[in-house]
């Protein structure tokens, strides 16, 4: 079974990820690993298993050469077979979108669990309440998405002259993103000489969080006003069209 290990180890297969496409709980497939030998597995599982590996034995384990072209081979086998068997436990929940949606929400959710589930620090969960916090802003803030085509490109999943949303701003954006990104991977831009640029982002932050407290607390003046105004206590469904309508005369007065 130490074969079968390295032989995964080599292929980069996530004992998570495998334990998907066998249909298992990983702990359980922690146990089938422990197993001296392969023939001790459940036939149905150690048939799967070596379906994924296109071998006919254990023996083979020792004699398969592992290449480029076998590793896209298996690769491709292993999320043919997780995406089979994680889409019968999400699809349930995506009834109402199309067939390309749930595909691309299915591969999202079950990217997003596979990732928390086999990260054993915080970085995988902080990275992801950071992602949240992206896809929360995307409707506001357009060049978010400009960010998510520059790294789909310079990652080759996207031709670099496809533009999909606003060809000129995606054109400027991307060139001077490809400037800082140069700038940054060559060392060029040190820490001492970019500090001053790092205080003005961090005074802009401040100042804009600033502007939206204060903003907030200039909508809770008037929504008070206007409840005293118009006699209620609180918003609710019936007064709710009356109390914003009033917030806005009162804000109005000040222009």
């Amino acid at each position: 079974m130490e074969q079968l290990n390295d032989l995964l180890l080599k292929l980069g297969v996530s004992k998570v990820r495998l334990a998907k496409y066998l249909g298992v709980s990983r702990q359980m497939l922690y146990n089938y690993l422990a197993l001296p030998t392969l023939s001790e597995w459940p036939k149905e599982k150690m048939t799967k298993l070596l379906s994924l590996l296109n071998l006919e034995s254990e023996d083979d384990f020792q004699t398969v050469k592992v290449d480029g072209d076998y590793i896209i081979e298996v690769e491709n086998r292993l999320n043919e077979g997780v995406r089979d068997s994680s889409n019968r436990e999400v699809l349930a929940d995506l009834k109402g979108f199309n067939k390309k949606e749930q595909e691309i929400l299915s591969d999202i959710i079950n990217l997003l669990k596979e990732k928390l589930q086999e990260d054993k620090t915080k970085t995988t969960y902080n990275t992801y309440c950071y992602l949240y916090h992206y896809l929360q802003s995307m409707e506001t803030t357009e060049e978010l998405r400009y960010i998510l085509v520059y790294m789909s490109k310079s990652l080759g999943f996207t031709p670099p002259m496809e533009f999909v949303f606003n060809r000129d701003k995606q054109f400027i954006f991307e060139s001077i993103l490809f400037s800082a990104m140069t700038l940054y991977n060559s060392g060029g831009a040190s820490k001492n000489k970019i500090a001053e640029t790092h205080k003005r982002f961090v005074k802009d932050i401040e100042l804009k969080n600033e502007e939206k407290l204060s903003r907030t607390q200039e909508l809770n003046t008037a929504k008070v006003q206007a409840l005293r105004e118009l006699g209620y206590t609180e918003i609710n469904e019936t007064n709710a069209k009356e109390v914003l309508e009033k917030i806005a005369e009162i804000q109005s007065r000040k222009v």
